[in-house]
């Protein structure tokens, strides 16, 4: 019998970190076929992933330019994954959350009329435009896709709502968590000589991961600002900031926190260096919809440097508040948590409603199960409530 082919198609970072501890899943069940192919929509950032994670790919189309449009990624990822699907003829094609490369593998999938899983399936914020391009990418996922690994009930509930048959989605947690459970170690040591220096027991610190394409221009000098408020109100905090390579966020970023003697400002870190210094920070500052999942699991209170989240369950769980883009509500929520133990320990304690570190095994039995392979479906995620 000829085993099924899957073909996953990954594009970035945060894809290929979420995706990495399915793709080995699937690479260590012999029931299966796995075939991995990257656009390379980011470059530097998605090979220290695959490096950390021991993954190499089948096929690479490197498409990446300095500057690259939408428009530019989808054609093409969509040109390039053509003659791959066609040569490879997998059974069943896999996409992860909402890039421009998740888009264009479900085109991609769909044209080939190939059967489409979506994972991290269902997140809504019900404005199209926030996240930008974001939004409307998944909702155009979830019409095309055959098989919605959701992370949350949540998740699934959107998914429905929309008329998406019950059959089809199913409740696996973030795999995210997953890759967390292999990345965060107590006795990780930076390769960064600049983070090798910092005393985590004598200063707070504040990480701030800021890049998103709606915070460019003034949102973003907004945050600055008020870091710069948060730095001056508590001196016993420490910022560390590592900065995208987008030269718009780059150019904000440095004109306003560059020299101050506690704003450390780094190069964009190696998943395992990121996780660590999480898992080391005292708060968390984001506009990064991936980061509002893992911190959770670390027991991290994270600020969301946003109008809007899809990933609400943060919010009523209380691991995570949103703070907007505005100097005035970032300080002001920032300083209560720097203010208030207690106030800190709520959202440090509160249980994490992404994951249980199991969502791969649980997609994969899926996959299985799609094929005939297993009798029976995986009971699906319920985060523990205390």
């Amino acid at each position: 019998m000829t085993l099924p082919k899957i073909m996953s198609i990954i594009g970035t970072r945060p894809e290929a970190i979420k995706m990495a501890p399915l793709i080995r899943a699937l690479r260590e069940t012999g029931g299966v076929q796995e075939v991995l192919c990257l656009t390379a929509q980011h470059r530097e950032m998605l090979d220290q992933v695959l490096s950390l994670f021991n993954l190499t790919a089948h096929y690479d189309l490197d498409i990446m330019k300095e500057r690259q449009s939408l428009t530019y990624i989808t054609t093409r990822a969509l040109e390039g994954l053509e003659e791959i699907i066609r040569q490879e003829q997998p059974q069943l094609i896999l996409v992860q959350g909402d890039t421009t490369t998740t888009l264009a593998g479900s085109l991609a999938a769909f044209y080939h009329k190939i059967p489409l899983g979506h994972v991290e399936a269902g997140l809504r914020t019900g404005d199209k435009y926030a996240p930008f391009p974001e939004e409307i990418n998944r909702r155009l996922n979830s019409v095309l896709a055959d098989l919605h690994f959701a992370p949350t009930v949540v998740a699934r509930d959107n998914l429905l709502r929309e008329g998406v048959a019950e059959g089809k989605v199913f409740v696996t947690g973030n795999t995210v968590i997953d890759a967390l459970k292999t990345t965060v170690r107590p006795d990780y040591s930076f390769p960064d000589p600049l983070l090798q220096n910092v005393d985590f027991q004598a200063c707070r610190v504040l990480l701030v991961e800021a890049h998103r394409r709606e915070n460019l221009g003034s949102p973003l000098e907004e945050i600055c600002r008020a870091l710069l408020d948060i730095l001056q109100a508590f001196t016993d905090t420490l910022l560390i900031f590592p900065v995208h390579k987008n030269p718009a966020v780059r150019s904000t970023v440095y004109k306003y926190l560059q020299g101050h003697p506690r704003a450390l400002l780094l190069e964009p870190l190696d998943p395992l260096s990121f996780h660590n210094l999480m898992a080391r920070s005292y708060l968390i500052l984001t506009d990064s919809g991936g980061i509002q999942e893992e911190a959770p699991s670390l027991g991290k209170p994270v600020l969301v440097l946003r109008e809007l989240t899809e990933r609400p369950e943060a919010l009523k769980a209380g691991t995570a508040l949103l703070a907007g883009t505005g100097r005035k509500s970032i300080v002001q929520k920032a300083s209560a948590l720097l203010q208030d133990t207690d106030a800190y320990n709520a959202m440090a304690r509160a249980a994490n409603p992404y994951g249980d570190g199991r969502a791969s095994e649980r997609i994969r039995d899926i996959i299985l199960h799609f094929f005939g392979l297993r009798s029976t479906l995986p009971e699906p995620f319920a985060p523990h409530e205390d």
